[in-house]
């Protein structure tokens, strides 16, 4: 994780966010439809965040750890909690393009 510390100061979320990257992590923006238009990450998929309790077996039947973001980490932290709570496997990563300058 020696590129992810330089690049992030170390923190233990972005070398979190930088292993699950490596494991094939869906990542999970949870902002509105009109801001996820407005810019992503490509890879990424759009549950805005009161969409995220209707989501969650389907989440978990894709058996893959979980980024979530949004435009400043709110968002994404209270839907990474909502997820956690349910048994995923899942981090914050804050702002989305945070994540996608991980990547």
């Amino acid at each position: 994780m020696g590129i992810f510390s330089a690049l992030f100061g170390g923190s233990k979320t972005s070398e979190k966010v930088g292993e699950l990257l490596e494991k094939g992590a869906l990542i999970v923006d949870v902002r509105t439809p009109q801001e996820y238009k407005a810019g992503h990450i490509t890879e990424s998929i759009n549950i805005p965040l009161n969409k995220i309790p209707n989501k969650v077996n389907e989440l978990k039947r894709k058996n893959k750890p979980i980024i979530t973001c949004c435009r400043s980490g709110a968002r994404s932290g209270m839907a990474a909690d909502q997820l956690r709570n349910a048994g995923i496997e899942v981090e914050n990563g804050g702002p989305w393009n945070n994540v996608k300058a991980m990547m």
